[in-house]
């Protein structure tokens, strides 16, 4: 899979917290690929995270939210929340790194796997769990999101059809108690991933986004 760094400098997909800022759609906008959400069926709220970039600044993937944003504070209730978050990746081959000392590795349908495990992770760690060890909790549970991206074709996956531009599409799914995952191929030189929880999967849509700004505050 591929290593990219977020506009926060951190791995993955942005902390739900950091949606409301208004430069968020910058990074969006200069973008060489199209970015996937839900489609028109959905008529929910629709909100922005950040983007992932390569060192030299490139954008490799971002994520699109719906229904509500979710929260890690105390007094919010993950069972009560309803959210399904698209995370676009970008067809890129292996190439050389920005400053030409190392390798980027391809993505795939697995680096969306992996950045929609890890961001679902993010947003739905136990409450009950002491703040010192959730730290643990993530890298642990981070890395078994990992594994599990790298073996779509094991039986933690199971294959479900939904509408992409409208073209029927086979995405790898899966459910846990923290909610549910998949991932695909799309027809714009992408990859689509995608996470969710009090949102069923079953019955949602993709669909190109065409106005990016649409998704702000």
């Amino acid at each position: 899979m591929e290593t990219t760094s977020t506009v926060a400098g951190e791995p993955g997909p942005a902390a739900p917290e950091e949606t409301g800022d208004e430069r968020a759609v910058d990074g969006f906008l200069t973008a060489s690929f199209p970015w996937y959400g839900l489609d028109e069926a959905f008529s929910g709220p629709r909100w922005l995270m950040q983007v992932g970039t390569t060192a030299d600044g490139t954008v490799e993937h971002g994520s699109t939210g719906h229904g509500e944003v979710p929260s890690l504070k105390v007094e919010a209730n993950p069972d009560n929340q309803r959210f399904a978050v698209t995370v676009t990746v970008a067809s890129r081959p292996v190439r050389r790194s920005a400053d030409g000392t190392g390798v980027l590795e391809a993505t795939s349908v697995s680096t969306a796997a992996w950045l929609a495990g890890s961001g679902l992770l993010s947003c739905t760690w136990p409450q009950e769990m002491e703040r010192g060890l959730r730290q643990d909790w993530l890298d642990q549970q981070t890395s078994v999101a990992w594994e599990l991206a790298d073996d779509l074709g094991g039986a933690g996956w199971s294959t479900l059809t939904l509408p992409v531009d409208g073209v029927p599409t086979d995405f790898h799914y899966r459910e846990s108690e923290y909610g549910w995952v998949l991932a695909g191929a799309a027809q714009e030189g992408v990859h689509i991933g995608a996470y969710g929880r009090g949102m069923s999967a079953y019955g949602l849509g993709f669909a190109v986004v065409k106005d990016i700004t649409s998704y702000q505050q």
